[in-house]
């Protein structure tokens, strides 16, 4: 029964989550608690991958973030999402398209009704 003691703790840990999809990856932001009570969250993405025969696994990657550095982190990625979108060029869009970013222009509006004419 000590698996069974052990299970039960680890579910005890988990006080709350939240799935992010993004394309074919998933993020996921748990927090728990350590043994002392002791909040930190967990970051997870989880990507959909196909061996060679089709079957597919799941690979992920994990960061751990204590409380400690929470304002230092958000502070960090807010900088670098300001960044990129400061100097990206005028008019370019970033889309997700499969697995990788593509960039695309923005176009003018074509009205179809006009070629008619």
């Amino acid at each position: 029964m000590e698996g069974y003691e052990q299970k039960r703790e680890n579910v005890r840990d988990e006080i709350f989550s939240k799935a992010v999809r993004a394309g074919k990856r998933t993020y996921f932001f748990d927090v728990k608690s350590t043994r002392r009570d002791e909040m930190y969250l967990t970051v997870t993405e989880s990507k959909k991958m196909f061996d060679r025969d089709g079957k597919y696994h799941f690979e992920k990657h994990k960061i751990f973030l204590y409380k400690e550095d929470f304002e230092k982190f958000v502070e960090g990625i807010n900088e670098v999402v300001q960044y990129v979108k400061d100097n990206s060029p005028e008019g370019t869009v970033f889309t997700r398209n499969d697995d990788e970013f593509s960039e695309e222009k923005e176009y003018s509006k074509v009205d179809f009704d006009d070629l008619e004419k």
